[in-house]
């Protein structure tokens, strides 16, 4: 039990610490582009944060979905993504907790922000001084407007990520096996035997078994 708490305090240092990471990089690069760029590149910029937050809440929710065993064939016949997918679905815990957890939520906290950066653009341009009630309106349709294509994205992704998590993970796998082969960057875990301590124990009882009927 100690152990399992240990690994489980070690696996949310890490995230918190990689979410602290990444969520300064997102701000850093939106924000530096959207203070140089026009009002409509701020808005592209803000709609590309939310669809990167929407597929990678799909891909979370698809590893939690996706059955391992279409994989095995496609291992067995050594098919490019196989064994990866079956790495990501095996560690669906982990992966859909980065996925929707660090991911989902970085992309929600920037989308916000960037979208504040581009309500001031336009209340600007449209000569509406900070807190008039014109740029009040611009404030709250635009939030809005943001607030509903991620929530129904991710609506549409769970759909997809539900009824095609096959495919899904499948090129997902895709995708890690072009990063290790291709460009020797290697993101997943090494894949492990699974039920590796049930086969053990079930060996041990055979053996007993034996020996008991030799007495």
């Amino acid at each position: 039990m100690k152990s399992n708490i240990k690994r489980s305090l070690k696996f949310s240092l890490t995230i918190a610490v990689i979410t602290f990471v990444l969520a300064a990089i997102f701000s850093i690069i939106s924000s530096s582009i959207l203070s140089k760029a026009v009002w409509m590149i701020g808005i592209t910029v803000v709609l590309v944060i939310v669809l990167i937050g929407v597929v990678f809440d799909m891909l979370g929710i698809a590893s939690a979905s996706a059955d391992e065993a279409p994989f095995h064939a496609m291992a067995a016949e050594k098919v490019p993504g196989a064994k990866q997918a079956v790495i990501i679905i095996r560690n669906a815990d982990k992966f859909s907790s980065f996925c929707n957890d660090v991911i989902g939520d970085i992309s929600g906290i920037v989308s916000g922000t960037a979208t504040a950066i581009v309500v001031i653009q336009i209340a600007t341009l449209m000569d509406h001084p900070d807190g008039s009630p014109g740029q009040i309106t611009l404030s709250v349709v635009l939030t809005s407007l943001v607030a509903a294509i991620t929530v129904g994205g991710k609506a549409i992704g769970k759909y997809f990520a539900i009824n095609s998590s096959t495919s899904i993970i499948f090129y997902a796998g895709k995708f890690f096996a072009i990063l290790e082969n291709q460009f020797k960057i290697k993101l997943l875990p090494s894949s492990k035997p699974k039920d590796k301590k049930v086969t053990t124990t079930k060996g041990n009882r055979s053996r007993k078994k034996r020996n008991f009927d030799n007495e």
